[in-house]
């Protein structure tokens, strides 16, 4: 089968770019024909505060991968849907952002050959939704991606949540499978799954506990920073955290909050983003990585922990309930509660809890991850 999917991959950069790229890769190994349409320019920057691409690929970068997509030229977007209705047997949009809404609804038309139904003529066409609308919403989200939702042939989510949120926007049907890993690794930046035994994606040496947690990746208001901060506060006094990654905006309140918590000297504060090559050290420093999250869909911060051998203290949100086994590779948490988490915090340093949790983590099972991963997407494009 002759497969499209449009979303980003390198140079743009983080798990949506990854997830792009190692998606393809997998169903090129399946033997379908598959390229990645991308962007040149994804959306302006006055949009995303923070550095949009990275000079060295994060994992091993797909061939067949062109970027007609630009947010500055429309033309753009009706010429890739005309080649597409040609040169493709299915497509898959990735769905990062209500902003590119326009680019999709103008790409589905000329694929359409001008219908705007999901079941119109041309290729079948899936809507990939890492998050259905985002976790931060304007007003024009949710008609935004209603438009595009209603004029695609099927919606694949993470979550049964987001299934059931995807429900309310579209008529079209709607299949849940779960996030399968896209982890990359320094210094080869190959799949984990190709990496030789000893190499970069062996867990890290165990050890004695460090006196340190690590929180890691984009620091939007949503990961509640915030509360684990109060939670420190309340927790073992001699606990140091490091917040490694890049800020959604001015990391100034941070630091005031931290100041007045009387934190300064146990937080490190590492903004900016992580490359792939610092990721492994990180782990290495910490007991445990940290996702207080007050909402979410899926991360994959559990899996990036456990390849290294660390276990995760979470919140029950989204998939972060079920990825994380409470008592047993890590520890769960009601969202947005300092106490409970200030709690969880002291019972990993009792005697023998961080040894017993990390001794039952175990590596993500890439191959059957990603099996039933294809399985579904295959299936909700109408392959044999």
């Amino acid at each position: 089968m002759r497969v499209a999917v449009i979303g980003p991959t390198h140079p743009y950069k983080g798990g949506i770019a990854q997830h792009t790229t190692e998606l393809a890769h997998r169903l090129a190994a399946e033997g379908h024909q598959v390229a990645i349409e991308s962007w040149s320019d994804q959306y302006p920057a006055r949009l995303y505060p923070g550095v949009q691409r990275v000079a060295e690929p994060e994992m091993e970068p797909f061939g067949p991968t062109r970027y007609p997509l630009s947010w500055r030229r429309p033309d753009g977007w009706v010429r890739l849907g005309r080649r597409l209705r040609r040169e493709a047997d299915a497509v898959i949009l990735v769905v990062v952002t209500p902003i590119q809404a326009p680019a999709y609804l103008a790409i589905l038309t000329a694929l359409r050959g001008g219908a705007w139904r999901g079941s119109g003529p041309g290729p079948r066409v899936l809507a990939l939704c890492h998050n259905v609308l985002p976790h931060e919403r304007r007003t024009v989200d949710e008609p935004l991606v209603r438009a595009v939702l209603r004029r695609v042939s099927a919606v694949l989510v993470h979550t049964s949540a987001q299934a059931e949120l995807a429900a309310t926007l579209t008529p079209v049907p709607v299949v849940v499978a779960e996030m399968a890993p896209h982890l990359w690794s320094a210094p080869t930046r190959r799949r984990p799954d190709v990496i030789a035994p000893g190499g970069a994606a062996e867990p890290t040496a165990g050890g004695g506990p460090r006196r340190s947690l690590l929180f890691f990746g984009l620091v939007r208001p949503y990961k509640g920073l915030d509360v684990l901060l109060r939670a420190l506060a309340r927790g073992p006094a001699d606990v140091r955290l490091t917040v490694a990654g890049e800020f959604w905006g001015d990391a100034a309140q941070t630091t005031r909050l931290i100041a007045e918590l009387g934190l300064t000297g146990r937080v490190d504060v590492r903004a900016g983003y992580v490359d792939a090559a610092e990721v492994p050290g990180l782990f290495a420093a910490a007991d445990a990585l940290v996702l207080p999250y007050r909402v979410g869909t899926a991360s994959q911060n559990v899996d990036l922990a456990h390849l290294h051998g660390r276990p995760v203290i979470a919140t029950t949100v989204g998939a972060l309930a079920t990825a994380v086994r409470d008592g047993v590779d890590g520890l769960l948490v009601p969202p947005d509660d300092v106490d409970a988490l200030a709690a969880a915090l002291r019972r990993l340093y009792e005697p023998g809890v961080l040894a017993d949790l990390r001794a039952k983590v175990s590596p993500p099972d890439l191959q059957s991850a990603w099996g039933n991963y294809l399985a579904v997407t295959l299936g909700a494009l109408g392959a044999p």
